[in-house]
Order: structure tokens, then C-alpha cells, then sequence
């Protein structure tokens, strides 16, 4: 009986090669962009285009009438803070809010995202109420409209009714300073 020659090594084949260093390459790319730069600089596709349509109910139980769109632009700049009772960073923000609209002398405006009107109304007569006007957005629509990822966000809309920037997380005196200012004087 015979034996067969034995069969030649086997060699990778560059068609094997090739989809292997391409799917390393990829997923290199998204360590990086996962670990490269400040997540709370997302991108807003609403930048520069005007506020969405909305017309928001004041809450029950607070001395501040109801929000719309109307009451964006006219020539003014101003300030939409989205925020809710639950929300513990909004918490920490409130008093900066009060702050904020005293040394940029421009309307500051809310909108109260899924939040029962007690406990909204509660939250601002603890904490205090720095808005000129508080829409109820009990369902969250109108926070979907304008992008909202998470409370609290902070937007700058020009005189126009576009908005002009937006900024996600809860205040803090320095982000005052160095980026809603800012943004606040381009917008004018």
C-alpha cells in the first residue's frame, strides 16, 4: 500500500487576512472616538435652526405663566433650561439659574420635563424660581423636539428664534463663564 505525500502547510491567504485587519482597524477607531474628547459636547442637529414649534401649559400652582414658541426671538436673545424635580444635577443647577439671568440680563425661560405639577411646584418654592415662564411638558414631546437627551440642558436661542448653542449637563459657574456667556454675546 501507498502512502499519500503529505499535504503542503497550509497558508494564510491574503483574502483571510485582509477582513481581519480591516475589522481591527474599525474597532481601533471606536476605542478612540469612545475615549477621545468631552461627552457632554454633543452635537446638536438644531444648531442654527429655529426653536421647534411647541405651546406648553404653565404648571398648576406656580405664579409663572405657560411657554411657547412665540415667546423666543422678537429680537432677543434668551435662555430655554430644560429641567424636572427627579433630576438631582438639576437640583445643584437652581441656584446658578438665578444667577445666570441676573448677570446676562436676558429672559430665562423653562421647560419642566415629566414631572408631576406638585412636585415641580414644590421644587421651585424650595430652590426658588428664576424663569419668566415654565411650560409643563408632561410627556416629554416637546423635549424630544428639541433634542433633549437627558435634564438638565441649557440652550441659548438668538433673536431670531434659532438656536444658537446648547449646552447638556448641569451648570456650573465656570461653564457659565467660559461657554453660555460666550455663546450668549455671538447670539447677539
Amino acid at each position: 500500500m501507498s502512502q499519500s505525500p503529505p499535504a503542503p502547510p497550509r497558508r494564510f491567504s491574503l483574502v483571510a487576512i485582509v477582513p481581519v485587519a480591516l475589522f481591527g482597524l474599525l474597532a481601533l477607531g471606536f476605542l478612540y472616538a469612545l475615549f477621545h474628547g468631552d461627552p457632554s459636547h454633543l452635537p446638536s442637529a438644531l444648531i442654527g435652526k429655529p426653536a421647534p414649534q411647541f405651546n406648553l401649559a404653565a404648571i398648576p400652582g406656580v405664579p409663572v405663566p405657560g411657554f411657547s414658541t412665540a415667546d423666543l426671538g422678537g429680537g432677543k436673545v434668551s435662555i430655554v433650561n430644560v429641567w424636572a424635580s427627579w433630576c438631582i444635577p438639576c437640583r445643584d443647577e437652581q441656584p446658578l439659574l438665578g444667577v445666570l439671568a441676573s448677570r446676562l440680563k436676558i429672559p430665562l425661560y423653562g421647560i419642566n420635563q415629566k414631572d408631576a405639577a406638585a412636585d415641580a411646584a414644590k421644587f421651585l418654592q424650595t430652590l426658588g424660581n428664576p424663569f419668566q415662564k415654565i411650560g409643563a411638558d408632561t410627556n416629554g414631546r416637546a423635549s424630544i423636539d428639541w433634542g433633549v437627551y437627558g435634564v438638565p440642558e441649557t440652550y441659548v436661542v438668538d433673536g431670531a428664534g434659532k438656536i444658537a448653542y446648547k449646552y447638556i449637563g448641569p451648570l456650573t459657574e465656570e461653564a457659565i463663564e467660559k461657554e453660555l456667556r460666550p455663546a450668549v454675546e455671538r447670539a447677539k
